[in-house]
């Protein structure tokens, strides 16, 4: 599985869990993959192009706003979005639930088309399919 942390998460993150997981699994950070700044609709059309990712956010607007929104909607991506308590959660609190959830998202990923988007709770191991 490839998986891709966005802005709004820590790049310490990416960086633990490409650790823990290396020859597994690739993890990395946007910004360090494509520099700070990179607007969404942008980082969402390179990484599609590169085939399937996974990708782990705090940004909900990519959900909402219309253009990031339809980006998604039509790229080889599927989205785990953490839920608002998560989101801004300590990022000791956000590794916790990442890895708690971590099996539950390995297998949804293998069964859903790209453009799917899920939230990540911050006490249970039930993804929400979120309905756009």
């Amino acid at each position: 599985m490839r998986v891709a942390l966005d802005e709004n998460l820590s790049p310490k993150l990416a960086r633990a869990l490409a650790a823990l997981f290396e020859g597994e699994h690739e993890v990395i950070h946007i910004r360090l993959r494509f520099g700070a700044g990179l607007r969404d609709v942008q980082w969402i059309s390179e990484l599609s192009g590169q085939g399937r990712w996974s990708i782990v956010s705090a940004d909900r607007r990519i959900t909402k706003v219309k253009a990031e929104r339809q980006a998604f909607l039509s790229s080889n991506l599927v989205g785990f979005f953490m839920s608002a308590g998560l989101s801004k959660a300590p990022v000791i609190r956000q590794m916790e639930r990442l890895l708690a959830l971590w099996p539950v998202i390995e297998q949804q990923e293998k069964l859903v088309e790209g453009g799917a988007m899920f939230e990540l709770p911050g006490t249970t191991n039930r993804l929400k399919q979120l309905k756009l």
